[in-house]
């Protein structure tokens, strides 16, 4: 009996009540990391969001720039049709060439632009975000609104403002 008793001591190993108190403080632990993985993440979406705004804005910037540059003496860049007719160069599909992120599912954007070629706001939405970017102060903001935009670009005079 004594013999048994010391075999059983000498066993290695962890009690049922150890093994409770292990798992009980990993839940506590994930419990308390869970909320702040998730600020991070969303976070980094809306870092994302910003930085394809900036790719749309400049792909914007350069569409209008060269249609600014190859306009004829008379004409203003309100005559840039979003609607391509035979021989038109198709404006909105060199903007989503350039962009490279308005081919996913989802994705759209709204440019206004002054009639001079420069860009008065971009709004961007990848579906989940929506990122305004307004030039005048060179700022983003960021909110999780959905609409669809439909990849539009709009012309103001600038002496409208």
């Amino acid at each position: 009996m004594i013999e048994k008793i010391r075999a059983m001591k000498n066993k290695k190993g962890f009690t049922l009540v150890e093994l409770i108190v292990v798992l009980v403080i990993l839940a506590i632990l994930a419990a308390l990391l869970i909320p702040a993985l998730t600020g991070y993440i969303d976070k980094a979406n809306k870092e994302k969001v910003i930085s394809e705004t900036r790719m749309v804005a400049m792909a914007v910037q350069t569409e209008a720039s060269e249609a600014y540059g190859q306009l004829k003496s008379g004409d203003t860049l309100d005559d840039w049709s979003t609607s391509v007719t035979a021989g038109e160069v198709d404006h909105i599909k060199n903007i989503k060439d350039l962009a490279e992120v308005l081919d996913a599912t989802g994705t759209s954007f709204k440019a206004e632009v002054y009639t001079d070629g420069s860009i008065k706001t971009v709004t961007y939405d990848d579906g989940t975000y929506n990122c305004v970017y307004t030039a005048a102060d060179k700022s983003y903001k960021t909110d999780k609104t959905k609409g669809d935009q439909g990849n539009t670009v709009t012309f103001e005079d600038k002496s409208d403002t």
